[in-house]
């Protein structure tokens, strides 16, 4: 009897201590994530992909250089195995078409979904400014590695009109450009009379407002400031307007068809060989070299700089090896930039739980990119400032001396350099 009830004590106890056992363990469990986050959080079940939205333009004449952005980000994302925080990455590709409208509508069905985490985008900057509207009001964040319009975020270190929150380029802004070409213009070549062409786009605009004041200052006269519509394909009265007016130089930072047709059609017109030509970044790729031919030589572009090293060249052979091609213009070097950015943010303040689900939050990833410094990117260092530019404004000046080399003989035959530091240098 006696050992009868010793045995019963024992089962008690043992009951007893899985009991506290039990109970101390409820008290020590992890309590259940809740977002605090300004902007609301994105859950990811465990093993649910991260969506990326990427809206770039891929119809059209500006196709090729939306084709290089969206490599760029797959490359980016191919270098990490197409996984983070051990969640498969998920890319949804939208084309703007290089339009305002197109840009709306593509930030749309992204935001419609909301599991969609951020986008990559745009290509262009018109199509960036609906864009980036839409997406600021959803509380997401937009990272670009192309757009490059001081309207989009600062212009002489104020924020610009079409400034959004959580709007990010690795581009730089073309603030910078258009003074590199009127620097370029008045000291280098000697010109003192200029005429500009935009085609009332945000890009091509602040591209030709940031020329004529430079120019300006430096002591050089606008003779002409004129634009054409996008879709206009005659261009003799807008040239014929250039001539008579007395202009040395012609900068028209346009986009193709338009851009080409400028050049093809003042090629053939009595005088304008005696009009220097200058374009920007926009041109500087291969199917424009290609439709302009011989006629583009002696064509000045300012463009972008980009370094050169072994990362760069590791790029270029992954590029090669994934694509069986090699790249048209050099703008996928700062897609790749301002992916690795977004996903290095999204790493950053992601939170995970127990279970293996991921918590993102809104404001927490803009916060993260604003806080990004000297970041060694491919396309150059990157120190993200409180207007969303993260690229370092310093741009070559390019001259077409073979067309027959295509966008690499460009990209090889540097004229000048500018730097942030506002001098300009002979390579």
């Amino acid at each position: 009897m006696q050992r009868f009830r010793w045995a019963v004590t024992v089962v008690v106890m043992l009951v007893w201590a899985g009991l506290v056992l039990s109970v101390a363990s409820c008290d020590h469990a992890p309590p259940p994530f809740k977002c605090t986050d300004t902007l609301g959080c994105v859950t990811l079940e465990p093993h649910e992909a991260i969506k990326i939205g990427v809206i770039q333009a891929l119809s059209g004449h500006v196709a090729p250089l939306g084709t290089e952005q969206v490599r760029g980000t797959e490359l980016a994302i191919d270098k990490r195995q197409g996984m983070l925080l051990g969640h498969p990455i998920s890319v949804q590709i939208e084309d703007t078409g290089c339009t305002a409208e197109g840009g709306a509508n593509s930030a749309l069905k992204l935001i419609a979904d909301p599991q969609t985490v951020a986008i990559v985008g745009t290509t262009c900057s018109g199509a960036a400014a609906t864009a980036s509207q839409a997406m600021s009001n959803a509380g997401l964040t937009m990272i670009s590695g192309n757009n490059s319009a001081p309207f989009l975020t600062a212009i002489g270190g104020k924020r610009a009109p079409n400034w959004q929150a959580g709007y990010f380029r690795t581009a730089p802004n073309e603030e910078n450009a258009g003074k590199t070409a009127a620097l370029f213009a008045f000291e280098k070549l000697g010109v003192r009379k200029a005429a500009t062409i935009n085609d009332g786009d945000i890009y091509t605009k602040g591209l030709t407002d940031g020329f004529k004041q430079k120019f300006q200052s430096l002591g050089g006269e606008i003779v002409l400031s004129t634009g054409i519509t996008k879709g206009e394909k005659e261009m003799a009265p807008v040239l014929t307007a250039v001539l008579n007016s007395g202009a040395q130089l012609l900068f028209f930072p346009l986009f193709q068809p338009e851009g080409n047709y400028v050049v093809l059609q003042a090629r053939k017109m009595a005088g304008f060989e005696h009009i220097t030509l200058m374009s920007d970044g926009s041109l500087i790729e291969s199917s424009f070299i290609e439709a302009v031919g011989d006629s583009g030589k002696g064509m000045y572009f300012v463009g972008p700089y980009f370094p050169k090293g072994n990362a760069v060249d590791d790029l270029n052979k992954a590029y090669r090896l994934k694509y069986n091609a090699t790249p048209s213009a050099d703008y996928y070097l700062s897609a790749y930039d301002a992916t690795n950015l977004l996903l290095n943010a999204i790493e950053k303040v992601a939170v995970r739980s127990p279970d293996g689900s991921l918590h993102i939050g809104h404001q927490a990833l803009r916060d993260a990119l604003y806080a990004v410094k000297d970041f060694k990117g491919v396309s150059g260092t990157l120190t993200c400032n409180e207007f969303g530019d993260c690229g370092e404004p310093a741009f070559n000046i390019l001259r077409l001396d073979h067309p027959k080399q295509g966008v690499n003989g460009l990209l090889s035959n540097i004229q000048f350099t500018y730097h942030l530091n506002n001098e300009l240098s002979r390579r």
